[in-house]
């Protein structure tokens, strides 16, 4: 779960520079975004997320827990384990969730000034046309990134509680399978061939 999470926000970073370079710099996307750059993002972005992942797992060997072995959350994530350890003093563990924040602020401040950048191109459009175009190639990636870093925010920044709710468990849930799902769903009907195979599928299921 922690690796794909990690690898999630890395391909979030590398698809937002896509629509930078689609929209503003189209002469030169095929130059730039080539087959061999594609796949060093995301070879890197699985890479990254799969060191976190493991730097993580591996700091968890360490931990010392006491009393009930029970966490509130569907899945072992951090803080969950962070609650039922006995240690203040976790450097492993820590470190690799400091490593995490600095790297997601990171991809957080790109992914914002690849929008400053396209927006700023896409409004000097002179077409409504042109521009609903534009927006519609980046509207779907935006909600996904959006929907990953507010439900992940507010899992992780909000206030410990003793109690933790229902509803903390369910947003959990939300941002580590919600956006990976919706990616290729979005992406694939966007394309004609995949709109065509769902039809037919469609019509002989109907």
């Amino acid at each position: 779960m922690t690796s794909f999470s990690a690898s999630e926000i890395f391909v979030l970073t590398a698809m937002s520079y896509d629509h930078y370079v689609a929209i503003c710099c189209p002469l030169q996307y095929e130059v730039i975004m080539n087959a061999g750059a594609c796949t060093l993002m995301a070879g890197v972005s699985w890479a990254i997320g799969g060191l976190f992942g493991t730097g993580y797992t591996a700091g968890t060997f360490f931990m010392p827990f006491c009393g009930s072995n029970v966490i509130p959350q569907f899945f072992c994530d951090v803080s969950s384990l962070l609650s039922i350890s006995c240690s203040e003093t976790l450097l492993v563990v820590y470190t690799s969730i400091g490593i995490g924040m600095c790297l997601g602020i990171s991809c957080f401040i790109c992914i914002v000034i690849s929008y400053a950048y396209i927006f700023s191109t896409v409004l000097k459009i002179p077409t409504i046309k042109g521009q609903s175009k534009a927006f519609s190639t980046c509207f779907p990636h935006l909600v996904v990134f959006t929907l990953f870093i507010i439900t992940a925010c507010f899992v992780y920044l909000k206030a410990t509680s003793n109690t933790p709710l229902v509803i903390d468990r369910l947003l959990s849930v939300v941002y580590t399978v919600i956006p990976p799902i919706l990616n290729p769903v979005i992406y694939s009907l966007r394309n004609k061939d995949m709109k065509w195979a769902l039809m037919r599928l469609l019509q002989k299921t109907l």
